[in-house]
């Protein structure tokens, strides 16, 4: 073992031991409400910061950069895009999903259709969540486990163990502390990566030289990946806007106003960060001759950076893939608790969020080591949110005719849809008429939701007193939490 990997490791048990002192030593009340929305206590800014924190991880610090070494400054439409046209919508619909009162996505669509939809929504809720954590161990496991030559399998093992530990007993306040912290490592990472990448290319002027020298006359069109990337912009950039841990966040705020600035600091705080992680992949290109083995932004910590820096940058990467898995796991362990399996004793529903954290964790280590791949891992994730779940929860905000045997059917259509890509994913031998990750997949399943979605809900009785009420209050802006 090397000097780097041996800092790198001092620098972990260090900020390990930084998250659990900032866990335990904030005063918690034992409380559902408390655990996973800390009781509306929490100033906009923290909660913008860790909605930030839990949307840059492993597909943002690292698949972005290795993308942006192939295709330059397109790059940015394959999570940037994306990040920016979701955050967008959650600004214009701030108001409404703080103002309707109620705390959870399930909880809504229970109020705005019936206990059935909420079900059928939080189960791919849950499948959402625990599919998307086991993308952030897959980054993990890839980028740990490369860097300090311990192996893909135990590097997840690892850094799962750290984020289930906090997150364990410090539910979603301990997640907010935590991803403040995570967020200046991350930040502060980024920018030490970025700027020595960007010297040893001699910066933007040299990156342009080396992709004519290679012939590669689009590297520094930004809008050529506008088609490529379509189908990662339509399939993540729906269903990101209606991630419910977002929404967590966006419910957590103490009013509607802090709501609506929380999205917006966050809109504006994405851009930098997003280009900083293309422009440094870019650099690559001159630096390496070929897209190094376990990517650009880990060869350019270990190759062009001082061991104390490199190890600091390491703890910087890997908080950043923390951050993200610690939100999803806290999301899917609520909507298990508030939504599927509610219990009416305060005590006994706060351990069950605990148990569910732990399980959750578990599944989605297995996912992580079937399947290696952050890319593969997230689509398959945003596929079942898309396809189930996005037209039908939009729906019940904005079309008043719009009911809950509309819903039913679309959200059973989108789910059978993703779940039978999945099965394809995983290797089973199953015809397909499109091909998979693809822009025809993503219109496919969005119109077969829309379609039954709208068809259904006019061939059936409206039901304009639920609708009224719910939109009444979403556009009132209650401030009651119910």
């Amino acid at each position: 073992m090397n000097n780097i990997q041996i800092y790198s490791l001092v620098g972990l048990f260090l900020y390990f031991a930084l998250l659990i002192f900032a866990v335990l030593r904030d005063k918690q009340k034992a409380s559902v409400f408390e655990y996973f929305f800390g009781g509306r206590t929490l100033p906009f800014w923290a909660l913008s910061l860790t909605f930030i924190a839990s949307w840059w991880g492993a597909g943002s610090a690292l698949s972005t950069a290795d993308l942006a070494y192939d295709d330059g400054l397109s790059a940015f439409w394959y999570y940037g895009v994306p990040v920016l046209v979701s955050t967008l919508m959650m600004i214009l619909f701030a108001r409404m999903i703080r103002g309707v009162g109620y705390l959870t996505q399930g909880k809504m669509m229970a109020s705005r259709y019936n206990n059935l939809v909420a079900k059928l929504l939080s189960l791919m809720i849950l499948l959402f969540m625990t599919i998307t954590a086991a993308s952030q161990m897959v980054g993990i496991g890839q980028f740990g486990g490369e860097f300090l030559s311990i192996g893909y399998e135990w590097a997840v093992i690892a850094g799962t163990a750290i984020v289930l530990i906090y997150s364990f007993f410090g539910g979603f306040r301990g997640v907010v502390l935590t991803d403040i912290i995570q967020f200046i490592f991350l930040t502060l990472a980024a920018l030490v990566v970025f700027f020595v990448a960007m010297h040893h290319a001699d910066g933007f002027q040299g990156i342009s030289a080396r992709a004519m020298q290679l012939e590669k006359a689009d590297y520094t069109d930004f809008w050529v990946g506008a088609r490529k990337h379509f189908a990662y912009l339509v399939t993540f950039g729906t269903s990101w806007m209606i991630q419910a841990n977002v929404w967590q966040r966006i419910s957590a705020t103490k009013t509607v106003g802090d709501a609506k600035k929380m999205t917006l600091m966050s809109f504006f705080v994405f851009i930098p960060l997003y280009l900083i992680v293309v422009l440094t992949g870019m650099a690559g290109l001159v630096l390496y001759e070929t897209l190094p083995e376990g990517g650009v932004v880990l060869a350019i910590t270990q190759d062009y950076l001082p061991p104390v820096l490199s190890a600091l940058t390491f703890v910087g990467i890997i908080s950043a893939i923390m951050s993200t898995m610690d939100s999803v796991i806290n999301t899917a362990a609520m909507t298990f608790t508030l939504d599927i399996y509610p219990v009416k004793n305060e005590e006994k529903q706060l351990q069950l969020g605990k148990i569910t954290t732990l399980l959750v964790t578990l599944v989605a280590i297995v996912i992580a080591l079937r399947i290696q791949s952050i890319l593969a891992v997230a689509w398959l994730a945003s596929d079942i949110i898309t396809t189930g779940v996005f037209v039908p929860l939009l729906g019940g905000f904005v079309w008043r005719r719009g009911n809950t045997k509309g819903a039913l059917s679309s959200m059973t259509l989108g789910l059978i849809f993703s779940l039978y890509n999945l099965l394809i994913a995983l290797d089973l031998p199953l015809p397909s008429a499109w091909e998979q990750q693809s822009v025809l997949q993503v219109v496919i399943g969005i119109t077969l939701s829309l379609i039954s979605y709208i068809g259904v809900s006019l061939l059936t009785s409206p039901e304009y007193d639920k609708a009224d009420n719910f939109m009444r209050s979403a556009r009132k802006g209650q401030e009651t939490p119910a």
